[in-house]
């Protein structure tokens, strides 16, 4: 087994420096320092890129859909027009920049509020270039008033355009308190400005002529019972911000102790404002134990802390506190306030595992959700060649790379990176749950052999396209009746077992899709299973052999039954054995398929309904 990282950081949402041409690689690696991205190149043409993709215009559309920022060394035209039917919502849209061959000028075509702008500007100062900006109050008054940057929240961003147009018209504007980047813009600043540019962290009205900009330096620290209601939690949380009037828009994060990252209730408090949640070891909140208001030896006593609540939103906001404790039945909540913006909260995330089943591999047969958890992660884990097979939407994320085998191994460093607070996307090929490594993941948990930390990750699991259904859809409709699936290997099942599921299998007359049918050292437990079911069943049974589905090399053959052989199987191979009632059929063209009757025939008969009959529908 062999672990291997990418050489550079991760970030959740690293721009795709989209490169079609082998000339254009030098200059995109400049555009990709500058920005922090990963260089991405068309496979056929460009070599040594940090990921490939094999359609530019679906890689391009799949970035943008997953809210990448997307720089591209290619045309604008050509840009636009591949991301024309993706572009339906301006309000969500990513950056979008396409870079001139030669680096001379950067455009920001959609996002330009969203990032791009900002982006373009970075690019043409690497590049020696120049931006093209085009979004008038950027170009005017050097600052966007409806995109505030880090650290600053646009409480009415309803009235920002009527505000610009009033500016862009001849109106002055006033600033009512300390904003640096709203002082340093080009604004016509005048102490009886029409437009005010107002800045509080507390709740505070505007309108068209009143634009409100909250700086975040607000922290909830929140301390609570296991299993404390999130209702509750939110309530308290309500009363906390409500007593000073403190804005929920200059809230930065909720922050708690590591012993509470798996607790729903504070998760609960920030999703309700939508903030991240942040958490500190019990020695890092002990060391603000000289600043709490409330220290608790009781608290200490259970936790190696004298404060929960306050110590977090001390510890998080390196601020002072402005509420301090305050307790409901089974919550406690504090809030503390920064002297600046806070842009990135300190604290722990709660780790994340996503197990992802990519399907048989390649992009087409990839959901949606399975692209979006891959693209969301900071690490991926996995068999080499499944991470191989994800290349184009894995860029410049840390790698870590195992052999076959070593599954438990592999499992756990993906759960362990998680309780490190990293967001892991743990590959699996076919459906994650099926033969996959979802069960050991949730095995591990209920063993509880892990660490502390790692038992706390959030865990979600998405669905991937399996071998059987990917076997059975290239060879047509051989599981249109019950079927089962059975495994052949023996490491982790006796062979006993295996024997009396076939035979039962057998003599329930399923169809059975074969996983892990042979390998270089077990070469007769198929043939075993062969002639088992040559016992219960025709020796004519069409029998289904896949093997590197949606893959280059897919091959797809049908047998009888009584002529399947061992040597024309490999572990790569799915085997789909038909039921006794299972047929082939041949198309006009010449092709043969494999079906499996479910009666509808005998069901389109007529015949007298009897009381309770019910319809089946395809789904049931």
């Amino acid at each position: 087994m062999a672990v291997k990282s990418n050489k550079q950081a991760p970030v959740a949402a690293r721009p795709a420096v989209v490169v079609l041409s082998p000339l254009d690689l030098a200059l995109a690696r400049r555009v990709a320092a500058a920005v922090g991205g990963a260089v991405e190149g068309l496979a056929t043409r460009v070599a040594g890129a940090d990921a490939t993709f094999d359609n530019t215009g679906e890689h391009l559309r799949r970035c943008f859909a997953g809210g990448r920022p997307i720089v591209a060394v290619m045309a604008a035209g050509a840009l636009i027009r591949l991301l024309a039917r993706a572009i339906v919502d301006k309000h969500a849209e990513p950056p979008v920049i396409a870079v001139s061959a030669d680096g001379a000028s950067v455009v920001p075509l959609l996002g330009g509020h969203h990032g791009a702008n900002d982006l373009a500007r970075r690019i043409a100062e690497a590049l020696g270039g120049h931006a093209a900006v085009t979004t008038a109050g950027d170009i005017r008054f050097g600052v966007a008033l409806d995109a505030p940057p880090p650290g600053w929240r646009l409480a009415n961003p309803q009235d920002a355009r009527p505000a610009m147009a009033a500016l862009n018209a001849g109106a002055r504007a006033r600033l009512d308190g300390e904003a640096g980047w709203l002082a340093a813009s080009r604004l016509p600043f005048d102490a009886a400005g029409e437009v005010v540019l107002r800045t509080t962290d507390r709740v505070a009205g505007g309108g068209q002529c009143q634009l409100v900009y909250q700086p975040v330096t607000l922290v909830l620290g929140l301390g609570c019972e296991r299993g404390a209601d999130a209702a509750e939690a939110i309530a308290l949380a309500e009363q906390v911000l409500a007593e000073g009037a403190w804005s929920p828009l200059s809230l930065a994060c909720v922050a708690s102790i590591d012993l509470k990252a798996d607790e729903a209730a504070v998760h609960a408090v920030a999703d309700h404002f939508g903030v991240p949640a942040r958490f500190f070891t019990a020695a890092e909140l002990e060391a603000q134990a000289p600043r709490l208001a409330n220290p608790s030896a009781v608290v200490f006593a259970e936790t190696g802390c004298h404060g929960v609540a306050e110590g977090a939103a001390l510890a998080a906001s390196g601020g002072e506190l402005v509420v301090d404790k305050r307790k409901s039945r089974r919550v406690t909540a504090a809030l503390a306030r920064s002297n600046w913006p806070i842009t990135d909260p300190p604290g722990r995330s709660r780790g994340q595992l996503f197990i992802v089943g990519i399907g048989p591999g390649g992009a087409a047969w990839r959901s949606p959700e399975a692209t979006a958890m891959i693209a969301a992660a900071t690490d991926i884990v996995g068999y080499s060649l499944y991470l191989d097979l994800v290349a184009d939407i894995a860029g410049g994320k840390h790698r870590h790379d195992y052999g076959l085998g070593h599954e438990e191994e592999r499992v756990r460093h993906a759960m362990e990176l998680g309780g490190q607070g990293r967001s892991v996307a743990l590959v699996c090929s076919g459906d994650a749950g099926i033969y996959a490594m979802a069960t050991l993941a949730f095995e591990l948990t209920d063993r509880g052999d892990l660490s502390p930390a790692a038992r706390r990750i959030a865990i979600a699991v998405a669905p991937g396209i399996s071998a059987l259904q990917a076997a059975a859809a290239r060879a047509g409709a051989p599981l249109g009746h019950d079927f089962c699936a059975i495994s052949l290997s023996d490491l982790l099942t006796p062979w006993p077992d295996i024997e009396r599921r076939v035979r039962a299998a057998a003599r329930g007359d399923f169809v059975i899709a074969f996983y892990n049918p042979v390998s270089k050292r077990r070469r007769s437990q198929l043939a075993w299973a062969r002639d088992e079911l040559l016992r219960q069943r025709p020796a004519d049974t069409p029998v289904v052999l896949a093997a590197n589905l949606g893959r280059d090399g897919e091959q797809v053959r049908i047998v009888r039954l009584a002529d399947l052989r061992v040597d024309d199987v490999d572990m790569l191979t799915v085997v789909l054995v038909g039921s006794s009632q299972s047929r082939l059929v041949t198309t006009g063209d010449g092709r043969q398929w494999v079906y499996t009757p479910r009666g509808y025939a005998a069901k389109s008969a007529p015949r007298v309904a009897h009381s309770g009959d019910v319809d089946a529908r395809d789904d049931i």
